[in-house]
């Protein structure tokens, strides 16, 4: 049986617009996500999903209610232990690659370890990228830099680098958006079958809902809420 790794209870969020009022972007939202299960999460632009997953990947800690991660309580971590379980347990690829330009491909990888302060020596940290590249079908294009890359190879790269500090759970934010629909279906057949071999949770936001439909279980977010939860299995 699968274990629950995240589970939220009255999640709510806001942020302060420009004219000094709040406006609430997660709105007291509860659920569970289990260990090695795909998820999407679908909605019109404004409805709070990348609101949603912010909070969900550590990267925004403004939030009231409960966020238990694997039993422990994130609400009452400090900024350096959220920090930390950011870097060792989630993660991240965006619509946009966010390739460090002047860096070469197997480097982009590579920082994700530098961040976390692994203890894999050189030869360690070699070895990994190069499996990932293998595994991402860029094995030869370690020493080029992300100017020379197409869109679906900068993907995939940022895909590797997510990967390479072996998380537990995997956030994309649109990672098709930008693609074309031939080069995004292999980019998100290859993060299902990833998170398959690698017993990841998959958290996904997506406005296609062909896309949403791959994964095991389907939220669907309007003005803060999750109004409908549906299994596409």
């Amino acid at each position: 049986m699968k274990k629950s790794i995240i589970r939220v209870e009255g999640l709510t969020a806001t942020v302060k617009l420009n004219n000094g009022d709040f406006l609430t972007t997660v709105n007291n939202v509860g659920f569970q996500l289990l260990s090695g299960e795909s998820y999407a999460i679908v909605g019109k632009s404004g409805s709070g999903k990348t609101s949603l997953i912010s909070v969900l990947g550590l990267l925004n800690s403004a939030f009231q209610g409960e966020y238990y991660y694997e039993g422990m309580s994130v609400s009452k971590m400090s900024d350096k232990e959220l920090s930390r379980l950011r870097s060792r347990e989630f993660g991240f690829v965006f619509q946009n690659y966010s390739l460090i330009e002047h860096l070469r491909v197997w480097e982009n990888i590579e920082l994700p370890l530098i961040y976390a302060k692994t203890k894999l020596n050189k030869k360690h940290r070699q070895n990994k990228i190069i499996k990932l590249l293998q595994m991402v079908g860029l094995e030869n294009r370690q020493m080029d830099f992300p100017s020379v890359l197409s869109g679906g190879e900068q993907q995939r790269v940022a895909i590797a680098r997510a990967l390479v500090s072996s998380p537990r759970i995997l956030i994309c934010d649109e990672p098709t958006g930008a693609l074309d629909k031939k080069t995004g279906e292999y980019v998100i057949n290859l993060l299902l079958d990833l998170v398959k071999m690698e017993k990841i949770t998959l958290l996904l936001v997506t406005h296609d809902p062909d896309l949403a439909k791959t994964c095991n279980t389907i939220f669907t977010m309007d003005e803060g809420r999750i109004t409908n939860v549906s299994c596409s299995d």
